[in-house]
């Protein structure tokens, strides 16, 4: 078909009085093409080309709504539709995401790339209020890079206290199976109590130093406002809101977790956008400080508690007995793992292992022993003295001779 500009050619060759043999010739168009534009009287519109079937054709529809609920990743949506039935390529997803998505421009940086082994960074994020076991409860997500490799490791947890975080670091680094020479921290409380302007003079967390120093890496700390100091891992909290986390469901801490660890094992096996390699491949050469050198370092929390006057003191809602001697007295518990030591003015005096659930008791017999001997003996001794504060007066009574009663007998 003749284009607009052609026909138009062809019209004003005609009325300037050439002849369809000689407008064929001067323009290279078959007589039939020019005689048939020439009984054209309005301009000739081109056919639209038919769009050619594509294998996304049918879920266009659903990546679009899912891009206007929020910011998903082109490899999260291609996941879902290939559920859906969808055989086609990631490009084809990549590029039609990119074209319908806005563009948000960003400020550019300079790439810093860390060496096998050297570092990896550590950053919480919140991922607001859910529901886990029936209450509402703020749920955080602890984040850990591999600056090399780029392996993740993600952990939600509803504290962030240091006892958390240090609990998340032994996980990290068993599942990576080792720990970098050092780790890049934001200037986050549980880490460091006061910034100085250089790492190394910084007053660390009492409990995260001795961690640290315990496992044999460095800590540092980027410096403030400046987020691109940390920006791999940033870049890792901002995909998991995306390609993980945004519209999941899960109905407990530990089914979010177990979720967690399958999205894990997929990313971690699939070519990384910055490297073009794929993160468990590169791991292989990471040459981490091996976790089993020494014994797994020994997390204590500790808590202060009342024993009560019938010599219990109440943990999680369970109770757990402790030596009668010491009712009423102020005692600090230290837990880790499943157990906690009942310490009383500087001495341990017990032990007991967690109890799961709740309104249950740990009695151990031991601790009764004596008890109601002392309680006999104290309420004696408590008879006794309210025995003694009374004073009783004699009645007067008048001193006879027996010869006079029976003198009364006989009459």
């Amino acid at each position: 078909m003749l284009k607009m500009e052609e026909w138009l050619m062809i019209r004003d060759l005609y009325a300037q009085g050439l002849s369809i043999k000689a407008i064929s010739k001067k323009t290279g168009f078959d007589r039939k093409t020019v005689r048939k534009y020439l009984n054209i009287t309005s301009v000739p519109e081109s056919k639209k080309r038919d769009k050619k079937d594509s294998k996304l054709d049918e879920y266009e529809e659903y990546i679009i709504t899912k891009l206007h609920e929020g910011p998903y990743t082109a490899s999260r949506l291609c996941r879902e539709i290939q559920e859906m039935g969808f055989d086609g390529k990631y490009t084809i997803v990549k590029d039609f995401v990119r074209k319908i998505r806005p563009e948000y421009r960003v400020p550019a940086v300079l790439r810093y790339e860390t060496k096998p082994g050297v570092q990896s960074q550590v950053d919480w994020s919140e991922f607001g209020r859910v529901e886990i076991d029936g209450q509402t409860k703020k749920l955080y997500c602890f984040n850990m890079i591999l600056g090399y490799s780029r392996m993740r490791y993600i952990e939600f947890t509803l504290s962030i206290d240091v006892t958390t975080l240090i609990k998340c670091h032994q996980n990290a680094f068993r599942y990576f199976g080792g720990c970098t020479d050092e780790i890049l921290y934001d200037n986050m409380k549980q880490v460091v109590i006061h910034r100085a302007l250089k790492s190394p003079n910084s007053t660390w967390h009492s409990k995260f130093e001795d961690f640290y120093k315990y496992c044999g890496f460095v800590p540092r700390l980027c410096r403030p406002y400046r987020p691109q100091t940390k920006g791999k891992i940033e870049n890792t909290i901002g995909y998991v809101r995306r390609d993980f986390f945004l519209g999941i469901d899960f109905n407990s801490l530990a089914d979010l977790n177990n979720q967690a660890i399958e999205w894990l094992k997929r990313v971690n096996s699939s070519v990384h956008g910055a490297t073009h390699e794929i993160p468990i491949e590169r791991h292989k050469l990471e040459e981490l400080k091996p976790i089993d050198a020494v014994p797994e370092y020994l997390i204590i929390r500790e808590e202060t508690r009342k024993i009560s006057r019938d010599c219990y003191i109440s943990y999680l809602g369970n109770k757990y007995s402790v030596p009668y001697q010491l009712a009423g007295r102020e005692a600090t518990l230290q837990i880790f793992d499943n157990k906690f030591r009942v310490v009383v003015g500087g001495k341990q005096v017990c032990e007991h292992e967690l109890l799961a659930g709740s309104n249950r008791v740990s009695r151990n017999k031991e601790h009764f022993k004596g008890l109601l001997g002392d309680i006999l003996k104290e309420n004696l001794a408590a008879m006794n003295k309210i025995q003694s504060s009374l004073k009783f007066s004699e009645p007067q009574v008048e001193k006879r001779s027996l010869s006079v009663y029976e003198a009364l007998m006989e009459g």
